[in-house]
């Protein structure tokens, strides 16, 4: 039993030393609108959502709380912004106008 608690523990170990590894800390900011954004960690910049904390399948290993939003490129990044026109940016990022005109990023579509 012992073994198997110290095996258990290295290998939670392992799996979050790989999620540090890529992450870094975000100090708080002020939006254009005044409104106050606490710091977080997030993870490194990759150009795919695949291993970031919000992307389904995937867990924060900082607050708990399962990623809800599609892959990119799978099936389900097509419901995210259904009847919007999609623009792509000068490094790949998609994103739609909201009705406020900002920019709502989606998971990349082919």
């Amino acid at each position: 039993m012992k073994k198997l608690f110290i095996i258990l523990v290295i290998t939670m170990m392992t799996s979050l030393g790989s999620f540090a590894q890529s992450t870094r800390y975000q100090q708080g900011y002020f939006r254009k609108d005044g409104t106050y954004v606490t710091g977080h960690y997030k993870t490194q910049s990759d150009r795919t959502n695949h291993n970031n904390y919000s992307t389904k399948n995937n867990t924060n290993p900082y607050t708990g709380r399962s990623g809800s939003r599609a892959k990119d490129y799978s099936a389900g990044a097509y419901k995210y912004g259904r009847g919007k026109t999609i623009h792509t940016g000068s490094r790949g990022g998609q994103y739609y106008y909201n009705s406020k005109g900002n920019k709502t990023y989606v998971p990349k579509r082919r």
